[in-house]
Protein backbone atom coordinates (compact mmCIF):
# COMPACT_ATOMS: atom_id res chain seq x y z
CA UNK A 1 0.00 0.00 0.00
CA UNK A 2 1.77 3.45 -0.75
CA UNK A 3 2.42 5.69 1.79
CA UNK A 4 -0.55 8.52 2.01
CA UNK A 5 1.80 11.13 1.52
CA UNK A 6 2.94 9.94 -1.33
CA UNK A 7 -0.55 9.63 -2.94
CA UNK A 8 -1.36 13.65 -1.42
CA UNK A 9 1.97 14.42 -3.53
CA UNK A 10 0.91 13.09 -6.63
CA UNK A 11 -2.57 14.52 -6.89
CA UNK A 12 -0.99 17.85 -5.82
CA UNK A 13 1.81 17.27 -9.15
CA UNK A 14 -1.47 16.61 -11.03
CA UNK A 15 -3.69 19.66 -9.71
CA UNK A 16 -0.64 22.12 -10.80
CA UNK A 17 0.20 20.45 -13.82
CA UNK A 18 -3.75 20.92 -14.52
CA UNK A 19 -3.31 24.49 -13.48
CA UNK A 20 -0.09 25.27 -15.57
CA UNK A 21 -1.76 23.76 -18.78
CA UNK A 22 -5.22 25.98 -18.10
CA UNK A 23 -2.78 29.09 -18.57
CA UNK A 24 -3.42 29.93 -14.90
CA UNK A 25 -0.68 30.65 -13.31
CA UNK A 26 -0.81 30.38 -9.78
CA UNK A 27 1.23 28.76 -7.05
CA UNK A 28 -0.46 26.41 -4.31
CA UNK A 29 0.30 28.99 -1.59
CA UNK A 30 -2.06 31.62 -0.64
CA UNK A 31 -1.82 34.66 0.49
CA UNK A 32 -0.91 34.82 4.44
CA UNK A 33 2.18 31.96 2.99
CA UNK A 34 3.12 34.69 0.65
CA UNK A 35 3.76 37.37 3.26
CA UNK A 36 5.86 35.66 5.54
CA UNK A 37 7.72 33.19 3.12
CA UNK A 38 10.96 35.52 3.94
CA UNK A 39 10.19 35.42 8.00
CA UNK A 40 9.54 31.97 7.61
CA UNK A 41 12.52 30.56 5.83
CA UNK A 42 14.58 33.28 8.41
CA UNK A 43 12.82 30.52 11.13
CA UNK A 44 13.38 27.34 9.41
CA UNK A 45 17.04 28.09 9.08
CA UNK A 46 17.63 28.98 12.60
CA UNK A 47 15.76 25.84 14.08
CA UNK A 48 17.90 23.60 11.73
CA UNK A 49 21.02 25.07 12.89
CA UNK A 50 20.22 24.91 16.36
CA UNK A 51 21.40 22.61 18.93
CA UNK A 52 18.89 24.32 21.83
CA UNK A 53 16.58 21.78 21.42
CA UNK A 54 18.66 18.75 21.80
CA UNK A 55 20.26 20.17 24.89
CA UNK A 56 17.10 20.90 26.85
CA UNK A 57 15.37 17.94 26.33
CA UNK A 58 18.74 15.98 27.15
CA UNK A 59 18.95 18.05 30.77
CA UNK A 60 14.98 17.03 31.33
CA UNK A 61 15.70 13.42 30.19
CA UNK A 62 18.85 12.20 31.73
CA UNK A 63 19.49 15.26 34.24
CA UNK A 64 15.89 15.45 35.98
CA UNK A 65 14.29 11.83 34.53
CA UNK A 66 10.91 10.84 34.94
CA UNK A 67 8.44 13.20 36.05
CA UNK A 68 5.26 11.58 37.86
CA UNK A 69 2.78 13.64 39.56
CA UNK A 70 3.65 14.16 43.57
CA UNK A 71 7.61 13.35 43.05
CA UNK A 72 10.63 15.73 43.50
CA UNK A 73 11.73 15.04 39.64
CA UNK A 74 8.48 16.70 38.64
CA UNK A 75 9.21 19.35 41.07
CA UNK A 76 12.47 20.02 39.91
CA UNK A 77 11.42 19.63 36.02
CA UNK A 78 9.00 22.53 36.92
CA UNK A 79 11.77 24.70 38.50
CA UNK A 80 14.29 24.44 35.49
CA UNK A 81 11.54 24.88 33.18
CA UNK A 82 10.59 28.29 34.63
CA UNK A 83 14.05 29.22 35.05
CA UNK A 84 15.19 28.63 31.89
CA UNK A 85 12.21 30.56 30.39
CA UNK A 86 13.34 33.32 32.26
CA UNK A 87 17.18 32.93 30.74
CA UNK A 88 15.96 32.90 27.27
CA UNK A 89 14.17 36.16 28.05
CA UNK A 90 10.68 35.32 28.63
CA UNK A 91 8.32 37.59 30.13
CA UNK A 92 5.60 36.60 32.55
CA UNK A 93 7.09 33.87 33.85
CA UNK A 94 5.20 32.02 36.50
CA UNK A 95 3.70 28.96 37.99
CA UNK A 96 -0.29 27.90 38.72
CA UNK A 97 -1.03 26.04 41.08
CA UNK A 98 -2.58 22.81 40.02
CA UNK A 99 -4.32 19.90 42.65
CA UNK A 100 -3.07 16.46 41.43
CA UNK A 101 -3.21 12.85 42.50
CA UNK A 102 -0.18 11.66 44.11
CA UNK A 103 0.03 8.26 43.16
CA UNK A 104 3.38 5.44 43.75
CA UNK A 105 3.68 2.04 42.70
CA UNK A 106 6.43 0.76 44.80
CA UNK A 107 7.59 -2.92 44.47
CA UNK A 108 5.33 -4.98 42.09
CA UNK A 109 5.73 -8.30 40.35
CA UNK A 110 4.00 -11.01 38.71
CA UNK A 111 5.02 -14.55 38.58
CA UNK A 112 3.28 -17.99 36.76
CA UNK A 113 3.40 -20.55 39.43
CA UNK A 114 1.83 -22.90 37.33
CA UNK A 115 2.15 -24.98 34.92
CA UNK A 116 5.64 -24.27 35.56
CA UNK A 117 7.11 -20.84 37.44
CA UNK A 118 8.41 -18.14 35.76
CA UNK A 119 8.43 -14.09 35.50
CA UNK A 120 6.46 -12.53 33.99
CA UNK A 121 6.81 -8.81 32.75
CA UNK A 122 4.11 -5.95 34.11
CA UNK A 123 4.04 -2.62 35.39
CA UNK A 124 1.29 -1.71 37.67
CA UNK A 125 -1.77 0.16 36.20
CA UNK A 126 -1.61 4.07 37.02
CA UNK A 127 -4.48 4.91 40.30
CA UNK A 128 -4.14 0.86 40.84
CA UNK A 129 -4.83 0.01 44.31
CA UNK A 130 -2.10 -2.77 45.31
CA UNK A 131 -2.58 -6.11 46.08
CA UNK A 132 -2.78 -8.17 50.18
CA UNK A 133 1.37 -7.97 51.80
CA UNK A 134 1.47 -11.54 50.96
CA UNK A 135 -0.18 -10.94 47.21
CA UNK A 136 -2.80 -12.38 45.08
CA UNK A 137 -2.35 -15.94 43.47
CA UNK A 138 -5.19 -17.12 41.24
CA UNK A 139 -6.44 -18.90 38.20
CA UNK A 140 -6.18 -16.92 34.73
CA UNK A 141 -9.31 -16.48 32.69
CA UNK A 142 -8.21 -15.08 29.25
CA UNK A 143 -11.14 -12.68 27.50
CA UNK A 144 -10.68 -10.78 24.26
CA UNK A 145 -13.51 -8.08 24.77
CA UNK A 146 -16.44 -7.30 26.78
CA UNK A 147 -18.88 -9.71 25.08
CA UNK A 148 -16.45 -12.71 26.27
CA UNK A 149 -16.34 -11.88 29.74
CA UNK A 150 -19.94 -11.68 29.58
CA UNK A 151 -20.07 -14.70 28.30
CA UNK A 152 -18.00 -16.09 30.85
CA UNK A 153 -21.12 -15.99 33.62
CA UNK A 154 -19.56 -16.79 37.02
CA UNK A 155 -16.05 -17.97 35.15
CA UNK A 156 -14.48 -15.04 36.24
CA UNK A 157 -15.20 -14.96 40.04
CA UNK A 158 -11.92 -15.65 42.52
CA UNK A 159 -9.53 -15.38 39.00
CA UNK A 160 -7.41 -13.25 37.61
CA UNK A 161 -8.97 -11.95 33.85
CA UNK A 162 -6.64 -10.73 31.39
CA UNK A 163 -8.05 -8.98 28.84
CA UNK A 164 -5.63 -9.97 25.76
CA UNK A 165 -6.92 -7.69 23.27
CA UNK A 166 -4.34 -6.97 20.59
CA UNK A 167 -3.95 -3.45 19.08
CA UNK A 168 -3.63 -3.78 15.63
CA UNK A 169 -0.37 -2.42 13.44
CA UNK A 170 -0.13 1.46 12.53
CA UNK A 171 -2.26 2.38 9.32
CA UNK A 172 -1.06 5.46 7.45
CA UNK A 173 -4.29 6.23 6.88
CA UNK A 174 -6.35 4.94 9.91
CA UNK A 175 -3.75 5.67 12.23
CA UNK A 176 -2.61 3.79 15.37
CA UNK A 177 -6.18 2.26 16.71
CA UNK A 178 -4.83 3.20 20.14
CA UNK A 179 -8.51 5.34 21.31
CA UNK A 180 -10.03 1.25 20.28
CA UNK A 181 -7.22 -0.86 22.13
CA UNK A 182 -6.81 1.43 25.07
CA UNK A 183 -10.38 1.05 26.81
CA UNK A 184 -9.55 -1.94 28.25
CA UNK A 185 -6.77 -0.23 30.40
CA UNK A 186 -8.89 2.31 31.38
CA UNK A 187 -12.11 -0.35 32.40
CA UNK A 188 -11.01 -3.67 32.48
CA UNK A 189 -10.32 -3.43 36.36
CA UNK A 190 -14.19 -1.92 37.08
CA UNK A 191 -15.28 -4.83 34.35
CA UNK A 192 -13.70 -7.36 36.17
CA UNK A 193 -14.23 -6.75 39.21
CA UNK A 194 -18.02 -6.40 38.83
CA UNK A 195 -17.67 -10.49 37.47
CA UNK A 196 -16.36 -11.59 41.24
CA UNK A 197 -12.42 -11.38 39.74
CA UNK A 198 -9.95 -10.92 41.97
CA UNK A 199 -7.36 -8.90 39.80
CA UNK A 200 -7.33 -7.37 36.30
CA UNK A 201 -3.98 -7.83 34.11
CA UNK A 202 -4.53 -6.31 30.40
CA UNK A 203 -2.34 -6.81 27.13
CA UNK A 204 0.24 -4.11 26.92
CA UNK A 205 -1.28 -1.46 24.55
CA UNK A 206 1.14 -1.36 21.78
CA UNK A 207 1.31 -3.27 18.24
CA UNK A 208 4.95 -4.20 18.56
CA UNK A 209 6.82 -5.31 21.43
CA UNK A 210 10.54 -6.95 22.70
CA UNK A 211 8.65 -8.32 26.11
CA UNK A 212 8.33 -4.52 27.15
CA UNK A 213 4.85 -3.41 29.16
CA UNK A 214 3.25 -0.49 28.97
CA UNK A 215 1.64 1.34 31.71
CA UNK A 216 -0.83 3.93 31.92
CA UNK A 217 -4.24 5.28 33.58
CA UNK A 218 -7.00 3.26 34.83
CA UNK A 219 -10.05 4.40 36.62
CA UNK A 220 -12.05 2.02 39.09
CA UNK A 221 -14.85 5.29 38.38
CA UNK A 222 -17.74 4.57 41.41
CA UNK A 223 -16.94 1.16 41.69
CA UNK A 224 -17.84 -0.67 44.91
CA UNK A 225 -15.16 -3.46 44.92
CA UNK A 226 -11.31 -2.03 43.78
CA UNK A 227 -9.12 -5.07 42.22
CA UNK A 228 -5.44 -4.32 41.50
CA UNK A 229 -4.71 -3.93 37.54
CA UNK A 230 -1.35 -4.05 35.46
CA UNK A 231 -0.09 -4.41 32.09
CA UNK A 232 1.30 -7.81 31.16
CA UNK A 233 4.20 -7.45 27.74
CA UNK A 234 2.10 -8.99 24.19
CA UNK A 235 4.25 -11.83 24.69
CA UNK A 236 3.39 -13.04 28.14
CA UNK A 237 -0.28 -12.13 27.10
CA UNK A 238 -0.18 -14.24 24.44
CA UNK A 239 1.68 -17.08 25.93
CA UNK A 240 -0.98 -17.37 29.16
CA UNK A 241 -3.72 -17.50 26.44
CA UNK A 242 -2.40 -20.49 24.16
CA UNK A 243 -1.94 -22.50 27.15
CA UNK A 244 -4.98 -21.29 28.52
CA UNK A 245 -6.96 -22.43 24.98
CA UNK A 246 -5.44 -26.29 24.99
CA UNK A 247 -6.67 -26.50 28.63
CA UNK A 248 -4.03 -25.93 30.66
CA UNK A 249 -4.64 -23.61 33.95
CA UNK A 250 -2.15 -20.80 34.42
CA UNK A 251 -1.72 -19.85 37.77
CA UNK A 252 -0.34 -16.54 38.50
CA UNK A 253 1.04 -14.81 41.85
CA UNK A 254 0.90 -10.90 41.64
CA UNK A 255 1.99 -8.77 44.10
CA UNK A 256 2.07 -4.96 43.94
CA UNK A 257 2.40 -2.14 46.64
CA UNK A 258 1.07 0.34 44.52
CA UNK A 259 -1.03 3.01 46.66
CA UNK A 260 -2.98 6.22 45.74
CA UNK A 261 -1.78 9.00 48.69
CA UNK A 262 -4.32 11.50 47.64
CA UNK A 263 -4.10 15.08 46.60
CA UNK A 264 -1.13 16.72 46.10
CA UNK A 265 0.39 20.18 45.21
CA UNK A 266 1.58 20.17 41.32
CA UNK A 267 2.06 23.47 39.09
CA UNK A 268 1.15 24.59 35.29
CA UNK A 269 4.39 26.50 34.08
CA UNK A 270 3.61 29.72 32.07
CA UNK A 271 5.79 32.10 29.82
CA UNK A 272 5.27 34.66 27.49
CA UNK A 273 6.84 36.25 24.40
CA UNK A 274 4.28 39.20 24.33
CA UNK A 275 3.10 40.70 21.06
CA UNK A 276 3.72 44.29 19.68
CA UNK A 277 0.20 45.49 18.80
CA UNK A 278 -2.45 43.02 20.96
CA UNK A 279 -0.98 41.39 23.84
CA UNK A 280 -3.89 40.36 24.91
CA UNK A 281 -4.21 38.15 22.04
CA UNK A 282 -2.94 34.75 23.10
CA UNK A 283 -1.67 31.93 20.60
CA UNK A 284 -1.12 29.20 23.43
CA UNK A 285 1.58 26.45 22.37
CA UNK A 286 3.03 23.87 24.71
CA UNK A 287 3.36 20.33 25.75
CA UNK A 288 2.61 18.51 29.34
CA UNK A 289 5.81 18.28 31.69
CA UNK A 290 4.74 15.37 33.82
CA UNK A 291 4.92 11.24 32.37
CA UNK A 292 4.93 8.07 33.90
CA UNK A 293 7.58 7.06 36.67
CA UNK A 294 9.40 4.71 34.11
CA UNK A 295 11.86 5.72 30.91
CA UNK A 296 12.18 9.39 30.52
CA UNK A 297 9.14 10.82 29.02
CA UNK A 298 11.06 11.88 26.15
CA UNK A 299 8.58 10.88 23.72
CA UNK A 300 5.66 11.59 26.36
CA UNK A 301 5.80 14.27 26.34
CA UNK A 302 9.13 15.93 27.14
CA UNK A 303 9.86 16.70 23.41
CA UNK A 304 5.85 18.82 23.20
CA UNK A 305 7.43 20.70 26.08
CA UNK A 306 10.76 21.65 24.36
CA UNK A 307 9.48 22.40 21.08
CA UNK A 308 7.56 24.99 22.84
CA UNK A 309 10.05 26.27 25.08
CA UNK A 310 12.96 26.71 21.77
CA UNK A 311 10.29 28.06 19.59
CA UNK A 312 9.79 30.74 21.73
CA UNK A 313 13.28 31.39 22.21
CA UNK A 314 14.34 31.32 18.41
CA UNK A 315 11.66 33.95 17.39
CA UNK A 316 13.31 36.24 20.35
CA UNK A 317 16.60 35.70 19.19
CA UNK A 318 15.50 36.32 15.70
CA UNK A 319 14.09 39.42 16.67
CA UNK A 320 10.67 37.90 15.57
CA UNK A 321 8.46 39.96 17.78
CA UNK A 322 4.17 39.18 16.84
CA UNK A 323 1.71 41.54 17.14
CA UNK A 324 -0.10 38.60 19.34
CA UNK A 325 1.40 37.21 22.89
CA UNK A 326 2.56 33.62 22.33
CA UNK A 327 2.05 32.21 25.83
CA UNK A 328 4.35 28.68 26.35
CA UNK A 329 2.15 26.87 28.70
CA UNK A 330 3.78 23.05 30.24
CA UNK A 331 0.64 21.48 31.56
CA UNK A 332 1.03 19.57 34.59
CA UNK A 333 -0.68 16.16 35.37
CA UNK A 334 -1.94 14.91 32.02
CA UNK A 335 -0.93 11.36 32.78
CA UNK A 336 -3.19 10.99 35.80
CA UNK A 337 -6.23 12.88 34.32
CA UNK A 338 -5.64 16.15 32.28
CA UNK A 339 -5.13 18.16 36.11
CA UNK A 340 -3.49 20.92 34.61
CA UNK A 341 -4.96 21.08 30.99
CA UNK A 342 -8.79 21.11 33.40
CA UNK A 343 -7.02 23.89 35.80
CA UNK A 344 -5.82 26.02 33.06
CA UNK A 345 -9.46 26.37 31.66
CA UNK A 346 -10.67 27.49 35.12
CA UNK A 347 -7.78 29.61 35.76
CA UNK A 348 -7.74 31.48 32.13
CA UNK A 349 -12.02 31.42 31.87
CA UNK A 350 -12.23 35.39 31.96
CA UNK A 351 -9.20 35.64 28.90
CA UNK A 352 -10.65 32.67 26.71
CA UNK A 353 -12.42 34.72 24.14
CA UNK A 354 -8.96 36.23 23.38
CA UNK A 355 -7.27 32.35 22.72
CA UNK A 356 -6.45 32.98 19.33
CA UNK A 357 -5.83 29.16 19.15
CA UNK A 358 -4.27 26.77 21.66
CA UNK A 359 -1.74 24.13 20.10
CA UNK A 360 -0.02 20.94 22.01
CA UNK A 361 2.42 18.75 20.75
CA UNK A 362 1.85 15.30 22.80
CA UNK A 363 2.38 12.81 20.28
CA UNK A 364 6.13 12.29 20.45
CA UNK A 365 8.87 14.10 18.42
CA UNK A 366 9.50 12.44 15.57
CA UNK A 367 9.42 13.80 11.73
CA UNK A 368 6.92 16.49 11.96
CA UNK A 369 3.35 16.23 9.47
CA UNK A 370 1.72 19.39 10.31
CA UNK A 371 -1.41 19.63 12.29
CA UNK A 372 -5.08 19.02 13.48
CA UNK A 373 -7.29 21.36 14.09
CA UNK A 374 -10.74 21.57 16.00
CA UNK A 375 -13.56 23.77 17.29
CA UNK A 376 -17.10 23.90 18.84
CA UNK A 377 -17.92 25.85 15.47
CA UNK A 378 -17.35 23.98 13.13
CA UNK A 379 -17.26 26.74 10.57
CA UNK A 380 -14.50 28.77 12.02
CA UNK A 381 -12.95 25.38 12.42
CA UNK A 382 -13.28 24.93 8.29
CA UNK A 383 -11.67 28.83 8.25
CA UNK A 384 -9.23 27.95 10.19
CA UNK A 385 -8.46 24.40 8.53
CA UNK A 386 -8.19 26.25 4.98
CA UNK A 387 -5.88 28.50 6.42
CA UNK A 388 -3.69 26.00 8.06
CA UNK A 389 -3.49 24.69 4.83
CA UNK A 390 -2.08 28.16 3.04
CA UNK A 391 0.06 28.37 6.30
CA UNK A 392 1.96 24.61 6.02
CA UNK A 393 3.15 25.27 2.10
CA UNK A 394 5.98 27.31 4.15
CA UNK A 395 6.99 24.11 6.17
CA UNK A 396 6.49 21.85 3.35
CA UNK A 397 9.60 21.32 2.55
CA UNK A 398 10.44 19.06 5.53
CA UNK A 399 6.99 17.23 5.29
CA UNK A 400 5.21 19.13 7.22
CA UNK A 401 1.67 20.04 5.53
CA UNK A 402 -0.79 17.67 6.60
CA UNK A 403 -4.25 18.86 8.21
CA UNK A 404 -6.80 17.35 9.74
CA UNK A 405 -9.98 18.49 10.76
CA UNK A 406 -11.83 17.44 14.24
CA UNK A 407 -8.45 16.93 16.08
CA UNK A 408 -6.95 18.23 18.59
CA UNK A 409 -4.84 17.47 21.57
CA UNK A 410 -5.50 16.26 25.47
CA UNK A 411 -4.44 19.69 27.31
CA UNK A 412 -6.12 22.00 25.29
CA UNK A 413 -9.19 19.81 24.59
CA UNK A 414 -11.34 21.61 27.73
CA UNK A 415 -10.42 25.01 25.88
CA UNK A 416 -12.52 23.57 22.68
CA UNK A 417 -16.35 23.95 24.53
CA UNK A 418 -15.23 26.95 25.50
CA UNK A 419 -14.57 28.06 21.43
CA UNK A 420 -11.38 28.43 21.54
CA UNK A 421 -10.01 27.15 18.11
CA UNK A 422 -7.57 23.70 19.50
CA UNK A 423 -4.60 21.92 17.52
CA UNK A 424 -2.74 19.02 17.79
CA UNK A 425 0.82 18.98 16.75
CA UNK A 426 1.23 16.01 14.17
CA UNK A 427 4.12 14.22 13.77
CA UNK A 428 4.62 10.39 11.70
CA UNK A 429 3.84 8.10 14.46
CA UNK A 430 4.35 4.55 13.11
CA UNK A 431 6.73 4.07 16.21
CA UNK A 432 5.18 5.99 18.90
CA UNK A 433 3.71 3.39 20.59
CA UNK A 434 7.03 1.03 20.28
CA UNK A 435 7.83 3.41 23.42
CA UNK A 436 4.78 5.05 24.81
CA UNK A 437 4.72 4.91 28.90
CA UNK A 438 7.36 1.77 28.86
CA UNK A 439 11.35 1.96 30.38
CA UNK A 440 12.16 2.42 26.42
CA UNK A 441 10.90 6.46 26.08
CA UNK A 442 14.31 7.56 26.62
CA UNK A 443 15.91 10.67 25.01
CA UNK A 444 18.37 7.68 22.47
CA UNK A 445 15.11 7.45 20.57
CA UNK A 446 14.78 11.07 19.66
CA UNK A 447 16.19 11.95 16.42
CA UNK A 448 18.04 15.43 16.59
CA UNK A 449 16.72 16.76 12.87
CA UNK A 450 13.40 15.67 13.62
CA UNK A 451 13.27 17.45 16.94
CA UNK A 452 14.68 20.61 15.08
CA UNK A 453 12.14 20.19 12.58
CA UNK A 454 9.48 20.17 14.91
CA UNK A 455 10.58 23.04 16.66
CA UNK A 456 10.41 24.55 13.02
CA UNK A 457 6.93 23.99 12.25
CA UNK A 458 6.09 25.18 15.78
CA UNK A 459 8.25 28.43 15.78
CA UNK A 460 6.61 28.94 12.26
CA UNK A 461 3.37 28.19 12.44
CA UNK A 462 3.10 30.13 16.36
CA UNK A 463 4.55 33.07 14.69
CA UNK A 464 2.03 33.59 11.81
CA UNK A 465 -1.00 32.64 14.32
CA UNK A 466 0.44 35.21 16.21
CA UNK A 467 0.77 37.96 13.82
CA UNK A 468 -1.57 37.67 10.76
CA UNK A 469 -3.87 40.11 10.08
CA UNK A 470 -6.85 38.63 10.89
CA UNK A 471 -7.54 36.11 13.57
CA UNK A 472 -7.04 32.23 12.84
CA UNK A 473 -10.55 31.10 11.58
CA UNK A 474 -11.70 34.26 10.54
CA UNK A 475 -12.08 35.84 7.23
CA UNK A 476 -10.70 38.76 6.11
Amino acid sequence: MKNVYTRRLAVQGLLTLITIISGVATTAAGPIADAYRDRANRIIDAAMTSDDAYKKLQFLCDDIGHRICGSEALDRAIKWASDELRRDGMSNVHTEPVEVIKWVRGRESCEMIAPRREAMVMLGLGKSVGTPAGGITAPVVVVADEEELENLGDGAKGKIVLFNNPMPPYDHEKGSGYGHSVRFRTNGARLAAEKGAVACLIRSVTAHSLRTPHTGTMNYKDAPVQIPAAAVSVEDAEAIARMTRRGIEVVLKVKMDAKNHGPAMSANVIGELPGSTHPEQIVVIGGHIDSWDVGQGAHDDGGGCIMAMAAVKLLKDLGLQPKRTIRVVLWTGEEIGLYGGKQYAKDHADELANHVAALESDSGAFAPRGYGVDCKDKVRMKVAADQLRDILTLTGKFGASDVSEGHGAPDVSPLKPEGVIVMGHMVEGATYFDYHHTPADTIDKVNQVELRQNVALMATVAYVLADMPQRLGEND
